[in-house]
């Protein structure tokens, strides 16, 4: 399942938004717009979060107590600011993201996992882990200094692996 960047579009996964614009806030006070601007540019422009998407957001972050209103702003242009309520429930969503992250990508069978998760099957996960970020790495490398040769060679390792974990769950373990 891959994501589509295109404009508008619902394949952003959700509660990305919302960590994003905690993330943006956290950094420095910024309005609607701003944040709409620097999500686009942080996404080579390949998304524009829409503002039915963001203004609900921003609302619900200062109901929340998350972010106050600076008094301060400019005619008209209304800045957002985290509060130290909005610090700590950025810090919680973080954690919970990382702690879900490994459960998460095995798909609901390791979540419900009965009992104490086996030694073995922990290190499994943490080395999945390594190799998404691994693959996070390369696709950065592949946009921004393209070679033809890496991406043969990359798509080689990555067949080679696939073959190989398929086989692993097609068998019948004695």
């Amino acid at each position: 399942m891959h994501h589509h960047w295109s404009r508008g579009t619902s394949f952003v996964p959700k509660g990305y938004l919302r960590s994003q614009v905690l993330k943006l806030l956290s950094e420095k006070p910024m309005s609607g717009a701003e944040i709409m601007s620097v999500m686009e540019d942080k996404t080579s422009m390949r998304w524009r979060p829409s503002p039915g998407s963001v203004y609900p957001l921003l609302s619900w972050l200062l109901d929340s107590g998350y972010t106050r209103e600076l008094s301060d702003s400019e005619a008209g242009v209304r800045r957002y600011e985290l509060t130290e309520e909005g610090k700590k429930f950025l810090e919680e969503e973080e954690l919970r993201r990382d702690q879900h992250k490994g459960a998460h990508f095995f798909g609901p069978q390791f979540e419900d996992w009965e009992g104490p998760m086996p030694e073995e099957a922990r290190e499994l996960i943490d080395s999945w882990r390594q190799m998404k970020r691994a693959g996070f790495a390369l696709r950065r490398k592949l946009r921004d200094d393209y070679s033809e040769s890496l991406a043969t060679e990359a798509k080689k390792i990555v067949d080679d692996f696939v073959e190989k974990i398929s086989r692993l769950s097609e068998t019948e373990r004695a």
